[in-house]
């Protein structure tokens, strides 16, 4: 069975230095046919104005994964860690037990758009870890490339939670496709462009649920780049 999720559908808030849309159910938003699909609990789809950001603030018990699509975001936490994450590269924060950090847009003239997307942990209080990777480009073109996984295989980045997710880049007319085993599920976010899956077209900042399906079928009907996670 696929589900839909146009991106016109999603929660929408604009406190003009963020403009973000909600996926699930999220601070102000909260719809309850929507509050969020497995593990996946967030999908935040960000743009934040130059010079300005998220203050310093707490989380626990989420698997945090960011993804700059264009711009910088500045990254400071209660671990110690501090780094820029720029287009292409990906960042995981394990909440565990407690965790504070600030998100920033450190450029004077241009926003930053990223997505913040936020997965149940298989276990509670575990210690707090972050990892940041950028993967080359060359790698997810018109391939599915693993960016996170449970045991962090092929170079991925490790999350907590029996889930792993994929980037891919299509050029036009390019296809990859993704057997899912049974029992597990899909969800697919694109990020940009056009695709269709399985025969059904989706948009920049569309979603996709997918259970009970053999194999996914993801083809480019423009330049696009998909976001897939294969989850339990």
């Amino acid at each position: 069975m696929i589900e839909i999720r146009k991106s016109h559908e999603r929660g929408h808030a604009n406190h003009g230095w963020l403009d973000t849309y909600h996926t699930f159910s999220f601070a102000d938003y909260q719809d309850e046919a929507h509050m969020g699909f497995r593990s996946l609990r967030v999908i935040n789809e960000d743009r934040v104005a130059p010079g300005m950001g998220f203050g310093t603030h707490g989380h626990r018990d989420m698997e945090i994964v960011t993804y700059v699509l264009e711009g910088a975001l500045e990254h400071k936490d209660s671990m110690g860690n501090g780094a820029v994450l720029r287009p292409g590269e990906f960042q995981r924060i394990s909440a565990g037990t407690g965790i504070r950090h600030s998100e920033f847009n450190p450029s004077a003239k241009e926003p930053v758009h990223f997505y913040q997307i936020w997965l149940l942990p298989l276990t509670k209080g575990m210690t707090p870890g972050y990892e940041q990777k950028k993967f080359a480009e060359e790698e997810k073109r018109d391939a599915l490339r693993l960016v996170a996984s449970p045991d962090g295989g092929t170079g991925s980045l490790t999350i907590h939670q029996d889930a792993r997710i994929y980037l891919a880049s299509l050029h036009a007319g390019a296809a990859v496709n993704h057997e899912l085993a049974p029992g597990r599920h899909a969800w697919l976010q694109v990020l940009r462009g056009k695709i269709n899956v399985n025969g059904t077209p989706l948009e920049t900042s569309d979603g996709l649920s997918a259970s009970n399906e053999r194999r996914l079928a993801v083809v480019g009907d423009q330049p696009a780049e998909i976001m897939l996670f294969d989850m339990a």
